[in-house]
C-alpha cells in the first residue's frame, strides 16, 4: 500500500502556519512574485468580462452569433474532454449524404457571393472539401457570412454543418461533397499577407510557360524562396506527396530487412576520426578532445558485426563537409545502411539490394499513387541529356557519365535501375576490399536509377593488418580509428554492405531535379536554416 497522503488529505496534516508567520512581511521577490500572480489574474478577469460584453453586444444585433467567431485561447487549453467527434476531410463522401459533421482543416480558399452566401474551400492532409455559408433564417445570419469571408487563407477553422451531394463534379476540391454550415470557428489565424501564396507555390513550370505565352503572367516562387519559408511550401500537394513517399521508404527499408533477419541499429554521430576518409568533415571540439560528425554508420557497423549480430540497419543522420554546389549533394542527409556476413561473395550483398529496392518501388506505385500523381502535376519527368561522353576506365563516373550510361542502358535493355561493379580502388574508401585477380579494382558496386547513382557499397576488408595499411595510405591517422581496427583482431567474419542516401531514394524515384525537393529542411554550404 502506498504511503502517499491522498491530496485531498494533506492540508490535514500539515501544520497552519502560526499568527506570527501571518504578520511576517514577504520578501521582495516572494511580493514581487505575487504581484505578477495578481496582475494576471486582473488581465484575465478583464479578459472574461471583454469577451461577456462583445458576446452580449453580438447578442442584441445577431441572435445567432454562438455559432460564429474566434475560438477563445482559454477554449483550447485542454480545458476538457467534450465528446465531440471530428472527421477526416478524407472520409467525406456521398455514404455520409444529410448528415451533419464536424471539420477541422486550413482556409484554403474563400469567396464570397453577395453578401448571403460565400465558398470555401478547406484542406488537410492533402484532401480538400468545399463548404457553403448561405443565409438562413435561424441558421445562418449575414454576420455569419461576413465572418466566413474576413477569415485569411491559411488559418484553421472547425466547421459543423450538413453533407449534401451536388448534381455535377466539383473541380476545385478532392471530396465530391459539400457541407452547408451551420457553425464555424475560428482555431487560429494566418497572418493576412503570407510570404508566399500556397496557389503560387503548387503551380508547375509549365502552367507558368503556357499563361505566359497566353500573355498572362503568373507568380513563380523561386527555390531560395521556398526554402526560406519552407513551412508555407511544405503545404503544397506535390510537397505533401513527396514527404509521404519519403515516410514509406524508410517504412519500406525496415520492415523487408526485418524480415530478412537483420537487426536494427543505432550508432553514434560523435565519433574522433573520419569514418570515410578525405577532408569532407566537419570537426569539432569534443570536452578538449578533437572530434567530427560522422560522415557514415560505416565504422560502427562493421564493429557490429565482428560484435555477431550478423547482419544490421540503421537509418539516421550522415554528415559531410564538402563544398557541393551540385542538384544531388546535401551537408546532412538521413542515411539508410546495410551491413551483413557473406559467405564467399559479395554479390550476397547485390541480392539483398536488387529483392530491397524491386520491392519498394514496387510497393511505392501500388500504394502512392494519389501522392505520385500530385508530384507529376507539379513535376512532371524530364528525358534525359543528349549523347557524347568519354568515360576514363580508371577514373569515378561523373554527374554527366552516369546520365549517359542511363541512357544507354534505357535504351537498350529498357530499364532505369542497374548496377555496376568492380570500380577502381583508388576512387574507394579505405576499407574497400580489392579484387583477388587485379589490385587495381575492387570488390565494389553502385547501383544507379535514371542515370544518377544512387547506392554505393562492396566487400569490406576484414583483416586488421591490411585494414591499418588501407587506411594509411589513404592519410588517415590510425590513432582516431584504432578502436575500429582493434575490433577485427578478435576474429572478425567476412563482410559487405552499403548505403543510400533517402533524399536520393526520393528525388530519383519521383524524376525530379534536385535534392532540396526532398530534404524537408536542407542543410547545403550556404544554408543552415529553418
Amino acid at each position: 500500500m502506498s504511503s502517499e497522503i491522498p491530496p485531498n488529505d494533506r492540508n490535514a496534516t500539515e501544520t497552519p502556519p502560526t499568527p506570527e508567520e501571518r504578520e511576517k512581511p514577504l520578501s521582495k521577490k516572494a511580493a514581487k512574485k505575487e504581484a505578477m500572480k495578481a496582475e494576471k489574474a486582473m488581465k484575465r478577469q478583464q479578459e472574461a468580462d471583454a469577451a461577456a460584453a462583445a458576446a452580449s453586444a453580438a447578442a442584441e444585433t445577431d441572435p445567432l452569433y454562438e455559432n460564429y467567431g474566434d475560438a477563445l485561447l482559454i477554449d483550447l487549453q485542454s480545458k476538457a474532454i467534450s465528446g465531440r467527434k471530428w472527421t477526416e476531410i478524407k472520409l467525406l463522401n456521398d455514404g455520409l449524404k444529410d448528415q451533419q459533421v464536424l471539420i477541422r482543416g486550413r482556409a484554403q480558399t474563400i469567396r464570397a457571393v453577395g453578401k448571403n452566401m460565400a465558398f470555401l474551400v478547406l484542406r488537410r492532409g492533402g484532401y480538400t472539401v468545399q463548404c457553403i455559408v448561405t443565409v438562413a433564417p435561424e441558421l445562418v445570419s449575414r454576420q455569419m457570412v461576413k465572418f466566413a469571408t474576413g477569415i485569411s487563407k491559411e488559418s484553421i477553422i472547425d466547421i459543423e454543418g450538413i453533407v449534401t451531394v451536388p448534381q455535377v463534379q466539383i473541380k476545385g476540391a478532392s471530396q465530391q461533397v459539400e457541407v452547408q454550415v451551420r457553425k464555424i470557428y475560428c482555431i487560429s489565424k494566418a497572418v493576412p499577407n503570407l510570404p508566399i501564396n500556397i496557389e503560387d507555390a503548387s503551380r508547375s513550370e509549365k502552367e507558368i510557360e503556357d499563361a505566359k505565352k497566353a500573355g498572362e503572367l503568373l507568380v513563380s516562387v523561386g527555390q531560395d524562396t521556398r526554402l526560406n519559408n519552407r513551412v508555407l511550401d511544405i503545404r503544397t500537394p506535390a510537397n505533401q506527396g513527396i514527404f509521404r513517399i519519403q515516410c514509406q521508404v524508410g517504412n519500406i527499408f525496415r520492415h523487408f530487412l526485418l524480415s530478412e533477419d537483420f537487426v536494427e541499429i543505432h550508432t553514434p554521430k560523435l565519433i574522433a576520426g573520419a569514418s570515410e576518409g578525405g577532408s569532407a568533415v566537419f570537426k569539432l571540439d569534443y570536452k578538449g578532445q578533437p572530434a567530427c560528425l560522422a560522415q557514415s554508420p560505416q565504422l560502427h557497423k562493421q564493429i557490429s558485426i565482428c560484435g555477431d549480430f550478423g547482419r544490421v540497419f540503421e537509418i539516421g543522420p550522415v554528415f559531410r563537409a564538402e563544398d557541393s554546389y551540385t542538384h544531388r549533394h546535401l551537408c546532412e542527409f538521413t542515411g539508410l545502411d546495410v551491413e551483413m556476413e557473406i559467405e564467399e561473395h559479395y554479390f550476397q550483398v547485390l541480392d539483398i539490394v536488387d529483392r530491397l529496392f524491386v520491392t519498394m518501388f514496387d510497393s511505392l506505385n501500388e500504394k502512392c499513387q494519389k501522392e505520385l500523381d500530385a508530384i507529376g502535376r507539379q513535376y512532371p519527368f524530364k528525358p534525359l541529356k543528349e549523347a557524347g561522353v568519354e568515360v576514363d576506365p580508371m577514373g569515378d563516373l561523373n554527374t554527366e557519365s552516369e546520365r549517359k550510361l542511363g541512357q544507354l542502358v534505357l535504351e537498350k535493355y529498357n530499364t532505369e535501375f542497374y548496377i555496376l561493379h568492380r570500380y577502381p580502388l583508388a576512387v574507394r574508401p579505405f576499407y574497400t576490399m580489392p579484387c583477388y585477380d587485379d589490385p587495381a579494382y575492387s570488390n565494389s558496386f553502385d547501383v544507379f536509377i535514371r542515370g544518377e547513382e544512387i547506392i554505393s557499397g562492396a566487400q569490406r576488408v576484414h583483416d586488421p593488418e591490411f585494414l591499418a595499411t588501407r587506411a594509411e595510405a589513404c592519410g588517415i591517422d590510425l590513432k582516431t580509428i584504432s578502436t575500429y581496427i582493434d575490433s577485427f583482431r578478435y576474429g572478425a567474419p567476412p563482410h559487405g554492405g552499403f548505403g543510400v542516401g533517402l533524399e536520393r531514394v526520393v528525388m530519383l524515384f519521383c524524376a525530379l531535379n534536385n535534392i532540396r525537393k526532398t530534404s524537408l529542411f536542407p542543410r547545403d554550404p550556404l544554408r543552415l536554416a529553418p
